[in-house]
């Protein structure tokens, strides 16, 4: 009997041990949640600097652009896919570091927030360049993933890693 009451209030007492039923993890899972709505609806209110606002919208989709174009760039430069991807993730992130720079210096308000959207537009910007390069110039040994093209020997093709073509 005693057992029974147990199971029915989502405890069970088996081998010694005390489990708690998932209706009991449901339900305390949607009070914290709940409770976690309510108070970012309360700081969203007084957040001076919001993560989603206009500015962060901005400096996303300005970042995920210059990514974008620096990688095409990058890719007609280099053989190998790796340092185009390096090259434009570097030069985004130092205008989006240099914008914060100019804040802090006085020509506007300095803003983490509006960094991480800087380095989130990078991410996706890389992202999407990348998906299009490698479907349109596709994969292979003349088009590795990341790395330059090797010859029959092992040898990257390319000297120091540039190339350039006219």
């Amino acid at each position: 009997m005693a057992d029974h009451r147990a199971t029915s209030a989502g405890l069970d007492s088996g081998h010694g041990r005390c489990r708690v039923s998932g209706r009991r993890i449901r339900a305390g899972a949607a009070a914290v949640l709940f409770g976690l709505l309510l108070s970012s609806r309360e700081a969203a209110a007084a957040d001076p600097d919001p993560w989603l606002a206009k500015d962060k919208a901005l400096h996303f989709g300005i970042s995920a652009g210059i990514a974008g174009g620096t990688y095409a760039a990058s890719a007609a430069l280099f053989e190998a896919r790796g340092h185009a991807l390096l090259t434009a993730a570097g030069v985004t992130i130092a205008i989006g570091a240099g914008k914060e720079m100019l804040d802090l210096a006085g020509y506007g308000s300095p803003s983490w927030k509006d960094f991480a959207a800087d380095v989130a537009g990078t991410i996706v910007g890389l992202a999407v360049a990348w998906s299009v390069d490698l479907l349109v110039r596709g994969v292979g040994d003349e088009r590795p993933l990341f790395r330059a093209p090797t010859t029959a020997s092992g040898i990257s093709t390319s000297a120091g890693g540039i190339v350039l073509s006219f």
